[in-house]
């Protein structure tokens, strides 16, 4: 069985230690339990195995020889939730959990089936999005330490843009060929209860044709905060001033205890949930996050995506969901604790995370995105085979990962878009914020003999770091 991250359960809280130690990474014993034997998850059946290889065969010898054949040697509850997945049947957060502690010789199927899956809810399309990003402000004092993007005013470095100037990178974008801009920013106290509203306008008064995918939850709270109005009412007046989606950003892990450990002044869980839902209920579509390989466990990471589809069940309002590697180099979050707090994630992580989502969320949120920017642009092409369907945003500028001191740039050219889907034997198409396609690439002759190793194929590799 792979070993498992655990948490230091030492007593970190007591009189004489430093506020940045006292009361965060201390799981309580309830914790731990939950993150107890991967074989007490799940119960498994003694003739289970004969009757699930006679229906896996009768059903899916077709589709896929090998991934059957796989099936039949694998750990048996596994190869029942697979099995169950490639039915299109719903995954519950405890087999989530489960197939996040998939063992190393498990990992090839798990890929395989949601590589199918994938391919049986999307087809053979993946699709990227060209987009600015504009961070209009990075001075905030909400204290989030696995953020290096934040500064005080007086701070050497401290930026809050104009209406005038995030106007003319929008335009910029838009003579660029972006369809979309996101713009997100710190919460600035001098930010009042007009600003985002007439941010919005100062854009669309400047291009009036370009899709404005705006604000976090946590900005939609504080601006609803600054204008004493619910978040229904606030987000109704974005939408009528322009606001055309919003990214379901600032939600880290959605649970309590791993949130209190993030950040003490961070948007709770609850608060989340209620703004996004706000959003969907006057007509504003979201994403969805997770940033994930920090102070949580593969149970946090199942949890979070069964709270996300039960969202979606109930509002229909999510887009996609992207999963983020939480970057730690430059982090007050790891460097204050580096013995307590991962360094981010591992690449097998990435891997399953993309491929678990795909098997709990399809049906409810079909559209899986591998962020460039979190992993890199090959390993994010890889993603295209393990259960993503698209790579995001050319982005043109990215502030906040590059504080936090990821290495992939700021910007993926359309062409180097195209290039790398085509790479993972997918057709390219150039989408709108909202999945509408908007343009198909035609596919080279010699896209199928991919550079890079399907990511079924490199299970040494995976299991490596």
């Amino acid at each position: 069985m792979r070993e498992k991250f655990k948490m230091k359960n030492n007593n970190l809280i007591n009189a004489q230690q430093t506020e940045s130690t006292s009361a965060l990474f201390h799981f309580e014993q309830t914790e731990k339990q939950k993150d107890a034997s991967r074989d007490s998850l799940i119960p498994i059946s003694k003739d289970a195995r004969h009757q699930f290889l006679l229906a896996s065969n009768a059903a899916y010898a077709k589709q896929s020889k090998q991934l059957v054949a796989k099936l039949k040697t694998i750990d048996l509850p596994t190869a029942e939730i697979l099995y169950q997945a490639l039915k299109g049947q719903e995954i519950s957060v405890e087999q989530g959990t489960y197939l996040f502690k998939a063992e190393q010789s498990e990992y090839q199927a798990l890929l395989e089936t949601a590589d199918l899956v994938r391919q049986q809810r999307c087809g053979d399309d993946a699709s990227f999005v060209i987009t600015r990003n504009i961070n209009f402000t990075n001075v905030c004092y909400m204290g989030c330490r696995f953020c290096n993007f934040a500064k005080t005013k007086e701070q050497e470095g401290a930026e809050f843009l104009s209406f005038d100037e995030v106007a003319n990178r929008a335009e910029e974008a838009w003579n660029r060929g972006a369809t979309e801009v996101c713009i997100q920013g710190g919460l600035h106290p001098d930010i009042d209860k007009d600003y985002y509203k007439n941010l919005i306008i100062a854009v669309k008064k400047r291009v009036p044709d370009i899709h404005i995918h705006a604000f976090s939850p946590f900005e939609i709270w504080y601006g609803a905060k600054k204008a004493r109005m619910t978040p229904q009412a606030f987000l109704t007046e974005l939408k009528a001033a322009g606001l055309g989606s919003m990214p379901g950003t600032a939600a880290e892990i959605l649970d309590v205890e791993v949130r209190k450990q993030l950040t003490k002044n961070k948007l709770t869980t609850e608060d989340w949930v209620t703004i996004i839902k706000a959003a969907h209920e006057v007509g504003v579509k979201t994403t969805s996050t997770i940033m994930y390989g920090h102070v949580d466990q593969p149970h946090h990471w199942a949890a979070h995506l069964g709270l996300l589809r039960d969202i979606q069940k109930e509002t229909g309002g999510i887009t996609e969901f992207v999963p983020l590697g939480f970057i730690h180099y430059e982090t007050k979050l790891y460097n204050d604790n580096p013995d307590l707090v991962r360094p981010g994630p591992t690449r097998l992580e990435h891997f399953k995370m993309h491929a678990v989502a795909r098997l709990m969320l399809q049906g409810h949120i079909d559209n899986i995105q591998a962020s460039w920017v979190k992993m890199g642009p090959e390993t994010a092409t890889q993603m295209l085979q393990a259960g993503a369907n698209d790579l995001g945003g050319t982005l043109m500028n990215e502030s906040i990962s590059r504080a936090a001191g990821a290495k992939h740039g700021q910007e993926v050219v359309p062409e180097m878009m195209v290039d790398n889907i085509h790479k993972a034997g997918l057709n390219a198409t150039r989408r709108s914020t909202l999945y509408q396609t908007l343009e198909r690439y035609p596919s080279p002759k010699h896209a199928l003999n991919t550079n890079i190793p399907r990511a079924s194929e490199q299970i040494d590799l995976l299991g490596v770091v």
